[in-house]
């Protein structure tokens, strides 16, 4: 998924500071699926939808960590995604903002799918769509950035994949200048990148024990 990084690279050149969260799966995936809870699923993706910049880095987690316990979501081994990707690289914008759509009525919080609908609507000069879909994108990417600070094992940034991980890089503008090593653990796999004695760890979440 080398297409998106010349677009991270103009979208994130300044990055707020937030809040830092302990990220408790179990406590998301219980409120997500509750009804009253003010991090209900329904309730959270309504506002992303709507004004996505509404959410506070909190809600923000609840719906990007919350991906995981979702039977619905789009994966980029699926066939739809690939053709998705296909019609990106054949530059066929109108039938790639056709197909972006769908999946992303499908897997709204998918962070490839918004990338590809960026990088389309950004082609065509659909602005509107753009900055919406742009503040979506940042509000799930500072969810990710406000999981940890990167320092050490238990205070590490936590991605779902390693596709996220690679998005979280550019934010954080870790280039090919770091070395990284990898570390197994029981409910994920840490990566900790470094240059200059400076580490930075990622936790990636194992998605098939967490579902």
């Amino acid at each position: 998924m080398k297409y998106y990084f010349f677009l991270l690279f103009i979208m994130f050149s300044v990055f707020g500071f937030s809040q830092k969260s302990k990220i408790d799966l179990k406590a998301i995936e219980k409120s997500l699926r509750t009804s009253d809870s003010p991090y209900n699923y329904e309730k959270l993706i309504f506002k992303f939808k709507g004004y996505p910049k509404s959410l506070d880095s909190i809600e923000a987690q609840y719906l990007y960590y919350g991906r995981n316990f979702r039977n619905d979501k789009i994966s980029t081994s699926d066939d739809s995604f690939k053709s998705l990707v296909e019609a990106f690289k054949q530059n066929n914008f109108a039938d790639c903002i056709k197909q972006g759509k769908a999946l992303y009525g499908k897997d709204p919080t998918n962070l490839d799918i918004l990338l590809i609908l960026l990088r389309a609507y950004d082609s065509v000069k659909d602005g509107n769509n753009f900055i919406h879909h742009l503040n979506q994108f940042r509000t799930l990417t500072e969810g990710i950035r406000s999981s940890g600070d990167g320092k050490s094992e238990k205070t590490a940034y936590i991605v779902n994949s390693v596709g996220d991980e690679y998005i979280l890089l550019n934010i954080l503008n870790i280039g090919q200048d770091y070395t990284r090593s990898s570390k197994a653990s029981k409910d994920a796999m840490f990566d900790i990148w470094e240059k200059d004695g400076k580490q930075i760890y990622i936790k990636i979440l194992y998605l098939e024990l967490t579902n």
